[in-house]
């Protein structure tokens, strides 16, 4: 047996994907591959663990199948290799062997594979089925064989692609990457905190911050991840992408959040350290009448309007943030920060000092529009230097595009970070405005009324200024690491 390089998982995994063209809609792929790739993971690793546990035991079976030796429970009616040895009705040995699995773990796995239509022979016949088993069987899918950093960079893989393939579905469980590795970076989630997303789509966001901290080598494992998610299949998707990232300890559940939160401690929402969210874009179809009498105080600044939702889901992010370290980055459409019938709204907002930084973000960065966003930052208590002032950041030229497809390089993202870390005045880029300002101007937070739009040679200028005092500020960093090493080092050699 081989490890599986990056590619092989990449070309194994849409490989799967391409057997059900002509089949079904590209939209409707998630709902067959996800569960089929979990269903193969859970049962190599069950193998794998089998095989440990036996050659601890000098081969004791029936010690080598005790539950404590493995992460979930597999029946043995239900394993891979009896579905794969199936040749007639495929698609009901499928569901069968998942409700099993489903009902032997309730408590982690309950309604996790979804509720595609396994059994509808017009729409997948066996010998499509047969096809997709027989390909997912080709690669061992054991920790040995395939870590799990590196199959849930192949899972995060395979929901970008089914996201390029499916255009017009690809909102509903994908947003852009790179624009997520920003706002964690803006955050700085720590070792410990709880980190929440409110519309947690396929549990991106979330997920982000525990790379984070690994590429910073903190821990990750006492992280505490949360989300909620109205789609029944998209919040399945999430929660295996957790369990395939080698995540054990979240909590992801399926509901609306605005007329039915999950994430509740009497009556009141439960509040977190930390607040990553994408919210569906002004959206229509939402229970005003609840709202205005929300059992959950969440209408601290005003009932929204029925036309967009946008300061509904703002306002339970405000109320979701823990009150000394919360904090929180939400992606918007530029409309929350000027738009006439949310002005009463965003005037308490603005009073009550939470709003910490606006940064406009290039457009073209989203899936069904080609909008610039907005990147909106609070935190439940601002440092004392930032009370009373709101920095604006205009990122609008800090964007790449490649093959249709636009995105942040790191460099982008380290001149955005720099000049939020560093909050101060940038010609052209970044502006430290006071509440004051704010309040004269109506509680407009339109970026171009705080930030001087400059020649596009200037813009340049800037950027490179950016990027210098940036890795100035990584090089300064450095040393004073490296010279507390050597005292460090020179005082063990004394005492030694």
């Amino acid at each position: 047996m081989t490890h599986i390089t990056q590619s092989q998982l990449e070309s194994y995994l849409w490989g799967a994907a391409t057997l059900l063209r002509g089949f079904i809609d590209a939209g409707d792929y998630k709902q067959y591959i996800f569960p089929l790739l979990f269903f193969k993971r859970m049962c190599d690793v069950y193998d794998e663990e089998f095989a440990i546990a036996l050659a601890e035991s000098d081969g004791d079976e029936d010690y080598a199948s005790f539950a404590e030796n493995h992460r979930f429970v597999i029946p043995e009616d239900a394993h891979w290799n009896v579905v794969r040895e199936t040749s007639k009705n495929v698609g009901k040995a499928i569901q069968d062997a998942m409700r099993k699995i489903e009902s032997a773990n309730t408590d982690k796995l309950y309604g996790i594979f979804g509720d595609a239509q396994w059994t509808n022979k017009d729409r997948l016949p066996d010998r499509t089925l047969k096809e997709m088993i027989e390909h997912f069987s080709s690669q061992t899918l054991s920790i040995a064989n395939c870590p799990e950093d590196e199959l849930g960079v192949g899972y995060e893989y395979l929901i970008k692609k089914f996201a390029d393939d499916s255009g017009h579905t690809a909102a509903e469980f994908y947003t852009n990457r790179t624009v997520v590795h920003l706002m964690t970076e803006l955050l700085k989630p720590k070792p410990g905190e709880t980190i929440y997303d409110p519309t947690c789509g396929s549990g991106g966001m979330l997920l982000s911050s525990i790379t984070h901290l690994q590429r910073q080598k903190k821990e990750w494992r006492n992280v505490g991840l949360f989300g909620q998610e109205r789609n029944l299949m998209t919040s399945a998707i999430a929660r295996m992408n957790c369990f395939l990232h080698g995540v054990e300890d979240f909590k992801i559940f399926r509901g609306d959040t605005l007329s039915d939160p999950k994430f509740v401690e009497g009556d009141r929402l439960r509040q977190f350290d930390l607040v990553l969210a994408n919210p569906p874009y002004s959206i229509k179809q939402w229970d005003r009448d609840a709202f205005s009498a929300d059992p959950w105080g969440r209408n601290i600044y005003g009932l929204p309007p029925q036309n967009t939702a946008d300061y509904a889901f703002f306002q339970h992010i405000v109320c979701s943030m823990t009150k000394n370290v919360g904090r929180c980055a939400i992606l918007f459409p530029h409309g929350v920060l000027f738009r006439d019938a949310e002005k009463k709204m965003r005037q308490k907002l603005v009073e009550h000092d939470i709003v910490e930084a606006v940064i406009g973000i290039g457009k073209d960065l989203f899936y069904n529009s080609t909008m610039p966003a907005c990147v909106v930052i609070c935190r439940s208590k601002k440092p004392r230097m930032r009370k009373n002032k709101v920095l604006f950041i205009d990122a609008r030229y800090e964007v790449a595009r490649e093959n249709t497809q636009s995105f942040l390089r790191d460099e982008h993202i380290t001149r955005i970070v720099h000049a939020y870390s560093s909050f101060i005045n940038i010609d052209g880029f970044s502006s430290v405005v006071s509440l004051e300002e704010i309040q004269n101007n109506q509680s407009d937070l339109r970026i171009p009324l705080y930030v001087r739009a400059v020649a596009a040679g200037e813009v340049e200028a800037n950027r490179v200024k950016l990027l210098k005092d940036a890795a100035s500020e990584w090089s300064e960093g450095s040393k004073k690491i490296r010279a507390d090493a050597e005292s460090l080092l020179k005082l063990v050699g004394e005492r030694t």
